[in-house]
């Protein structure tokens, strides 16, 4: 009970906010924002690929996202689901998709065993929760050398919490040159959230330009032109 009337509360402040705008956050107006350009059906779907693309779902939960670039694309994609429940719905859903690839961990900085609070799709490892599962998190680069995998189209990240670690890794290992979109979503969930972001978008200046930012929401980077006829994109 205590729980529904939270939601009610919660749901009643967010109308009246959306009433009266100089009663929200940043935040909240940016999430307005994103709402307004229907961000979702739009910005996070729409995107240079093509039926040899390769694409990274990071933080998979329970496809959709695949679904929907795989629909207008057609596309290679390798989706990364490490809590067996959401992973076992995703096998189910994309049984009969030869080109949909899941991969039951996730991609970190190191290979290691770590402890998620399970929370649908906010799961994560920085959260405390009675429903937690053990999962395990696999380094990156490890598993690019492994599958063979030389460049990447469009790489998703939305793993609460745990993309700081993996940005920083590809960044230092310099495999972030290899990928032509990286469209992230940060989370303010880990300590100095903020300061993190903001040292990694410097970092991502370096190989990417931002083509949309809606803070701590969803922001994507493109390869510069120079990198781009490097790695021969398709």
């Amino acid at each position: 009970m205590l729980q529904i009337i939270k939601k009610v509360y919660s749901r009643l402040i967010w109308e009246i906010k959306l009433c009266f705008p100089f009663l929200q956050s940043k935040r909240e107006k940016d999430w307005c924002r994103w709402l307004d350009v229907k961000g979702d059906e739009t910005l996070r779907v729409e995107y240079d690929l093509n039926e040899n693309s390769i694409v990274f779902d990071l933080g998979g939960y329970k496809g959709s996202w695949t679904a929907e670039i795989f629909s207008r694309y057609c596309c290679f994609v390798y989706i990364f689901e490490p809590v067996e429940e959401f992973a076992s719905f995703i096998e189910k859903r994309f049984s009969r998709n030869k080109k949909i690839k899941l991969f039951k961990f996730g991609l970190a900085d190191v290979t290691k065993d770590v402890e998620i609070a399970i929370c649908a799709d906010g799961s994560s490892i920085f959260k405390t929760n009675e429903h937690s599962a053990k999962i395990k998190l696999i380094k990156a680069t490890d598993f690019f050398e492994e599958e063979g995998i030389h460049k990447i189209d469009l790489m998703k990240i939305n793993i609460e919490g745990a993309g700081y670690d993996l940005l920083d890794h590809l960044i230092e290992s310099g495999f972030i040159k290899n990928i032509k979109n990286i469209q992230v979503q940060f989370h303010d969930i880990v300590a100095e959230a903020v300061k993190r972001r903001a040292s990694i978008q410097e970092q991502l200046k370096k190989t990417h330009v931002l083509t949309y930012c809606y803070d701590f929401i969803w922001e994507n980077w493109t390869i510069k032109d120079d990198y781009k006829k490097i790695v021969c994109f398709s």
